[in-house]
């Protein structure tokens, strides 16, 4: 094995150790324990984040912050990680946005300058385009973590009517037009919730959560597939050809959107009943172009609202 070899190798290991000794190494790699040293001098060096302690406990540690060793990329393999990352882009926040610029950086300053050219190119092309909510979500790292510990948190959260104060164990997130979400179980409710990052203003407490205690998904995709089974509540709405394409754009009513040959299409699919308000918000904008069929609920919705404009804008 040549040294640049063992060092790559060195960096696998070590990675992979919390606490080890130049002996362990030593015997590993069959060198000797003074070769080892020079070699950990040598990543030292290199920026390797290691520190040493004397004496008979003593030995070398690594830092929280470890740094990966190299690792090779096709071209392809090179393009693929920039297209994801151009995904993100008009986010206006990230968990590790700042990482995130760093890695671009790095990764960028080490391709031949061709690929760079190449990748400048589909940066140039192709835009993940996501509007700007103007809504921070500075807290969207830590509730991150506080899910990957599966810990609780005692959260202030401000919703559309008040502000409270409300205990809950993160699933995890995920985001959508923009907008981060977080689903928790919801101690103070006794259910699991949906609430949005942005709306989190503080984070009180956080705290270990007893394991199977409460009902938790084990993963948001678990969360989201389970969110998929049908509801409570019959929509049918018919739709003109432009209804169709108006309706296409919003995910909830795409979901159960159904085209006709000839003309226009239908929406047949159950909600959950809470979400008719929001239904009815998407379809005031379509006028003419969507007629509701069924639930009679979000018929005298939609009069409501069509009376309340005309009152507003219409009565002197």
């Amino acid at each position: 094995m040549s040294k640049a070899e063992r060092l790559i190798e060195m960096m696998i290991t070590i990675n992979s150790k919390k606490d080890f000794t130049a002996g362990e190494l030593a015997d590993e790699f069959s060198v000797s324990k003074r070769t080892i040293l020079r070699d950990l001098q040598e990543l030292e060096q290199a920026g390797f984040p290691i520190y040493s302690e004397v004496g008979a406990t003593g030995g070398f540690h690594i830092l929280k912050e470890r740094i990966l060793p190299p690792i090779a990329f096709s071209e392809s393999e090179a393009k693929a990680i920039f297209f994801a990352c151009q995904a993100l882009q008009f986010y206006r926040d990230l968990p590790f946005e700042q990482e995130t610029i760093s890695v671009q950086k790095k990764f960028l300053n080490c391709l031949p300058l061709d690929i760079q050219n190449s990748i400048t190119q589909i940066q140039n092309k192709v835009v993940f385009w996501i509007p700007d909510r103007h809504c921070d979500s500075p807290l969207l790292k830590s509730v991150l973590l506080i899910s990957i510990n599966r810990h609780a948190a005692t959260i202030r959260y401000s919703s559309l009517s008040s502000e409270s104060t409300r205990t809950i164990i993160p699933v995890g997130l995920y985001a959508m037009n923009g907008l981060w979400y977080c689903p928790a179980y919801c101690i103070t409710s006794d259910q699991i919730r949906v609430f949005r990052v942005d709306r989190i203003r503080e984070i009180l407490e956080e705290s270990p959560c007893p394991k199977g205690k409460y009902p938790i998904p084990a993963s948001v995709q678990e969360y989201l597939e389970k969110t998929e089974v049908p509801n409570d509540c019959c929509l049918r709405i018919r739709l003109t050809d432009t209804g169709v394409k108006l309706c296409e754009s919003e995910c909830l009513l795409a979901a159960g959107l159904k085209t006709f040959p000839s003309d226009g299409g239908i929406i047949d699919m159950d909600i959950n009943y809470d979400a008719l308000e929001w239904v009815a918000n998407c379809l005031l904008p379509l006028g003419r172009h969507a007629v509701v069929l069924e639930p009679p609920e979000l018929k005298e919705r939609m009069k409501q609202k069509v009376n309340e404009l005309y009152e507003h804008y219409c009565k002197p």
